[in-house]
């Protein structure tokens, strides 16, 4: 009987994990290039299945019914890479992805450290000297030296401020006619070695391998992120009534065991 209440516990603090989760989509539905987030959980039947057929117990006998799990068992976040919408802006520094890929940028952090971060947020800027910059000031790399993880000036994209410029879907940057330089655009082997950083912006994990993308570029667009309201909105609703379920189940555990105590124990 006690069991309830610990099934109950598990199953309301996974729909609060849920509920984290839907909420930081909701918040970044309308960040560029944003991906959203779910979350994954076993079911009870899975869990009961693995201990009935499981022989690993002692004299090679499944375990009892009383060592089944007591409730939920919380899974992995996993992120949703599918494609965002494209958001025309005529923007010549705003660019797009389309097709798997990620842009490299120079991340510099609060402490000065300059590592490559990458992103899928296109909104960039050219300064005064021409950089290519983010909305945040870091710079933005070439392909060389996207592909081959290089920092420096020269590895920066740089077009001259003072001329209209073109990007192509290849990424290179056109000026009277000649190529000035090419937007580095990488794509990662597997995706399990992507781990989000923050500000928009994703890490590599070491072990995790760049590869080249085919990803092509749009200029004057920006993805918009694959977050959608109506369906995050459901999902909160059956996120507020599952845990909803989970506070009743506690209260008639708690009243059945008062009766219990209070009332069959007088017998």
């Amino acid at each position: 009987m006690v069991k309830g209440l610990y099934t109950a516990y598990t199953g309301m603090v996974n729909e609060q994990r849920r509920m984290d989760v839907m909420t930081n989509n909701l918040a970044n539905s309308a960040t560029t290039g944003y991906k959203k987030e779910a979350m994954v959980a076993q079911a009870f039947d899975e869990r009961l299945a693995i201990k009935i057929k499981d022989t690993s117990a002692l004299n090679n006998r499944p375990e009892g019914i009383g060592y089944v799990s007591l409730g939920t068992k919380i899974g992995e976040t996993y992120t949703n890479w599918d494609q965002g919408g494209f958001q025309i802006t005529d923007k010549p520094s705003d660019l797009a992805l389309g097709g798997k890929g990620f842009f490299a940028i120079a991340f510099t952090d609060k402490a000065g450290q300059t590592s490559i971060r990458y992103t899928r947020d296109g909104a960039f800027t050219v300064d005064n000297q021409g950089f290519l910059r983010t909305s945040d000031g870091d710079y933005v790399l070439t392909d060389n030296g996207a592909m081959n993880s290089q920092l420096g000036e020269e590895n920066y994209v740089q077009i001259d401020p003072n001329l209209p410029y073109a990007v192509n879907a290849d990424g290179s940057i056109s000026q009277d006619g000649e190529v000035v330089s090419t937007i580095g655009v990488i794509d990662i082997a597997d995706y399990d070695y992507i781990n989000k950083y923050g500000e928009n912006l994703y890490d590599l994990i070491p072990g995790g391998q760049i590869v080249e993308s085919d990803a092509i570029i749009e200029q004057g667009c920006l993805e918009s992120s694959n977050v959608n309201v109506v369906d995050e909105m459901v999902s909160m609703i059956q996120i507020a009534r599952a845990y909803e379920a989970g506070q009743k189940m506690i209260q008639t555990e708690d009243e059945t065991l008062e009766k219990t105590v209070n009332q069959v124990g007088r017998v």
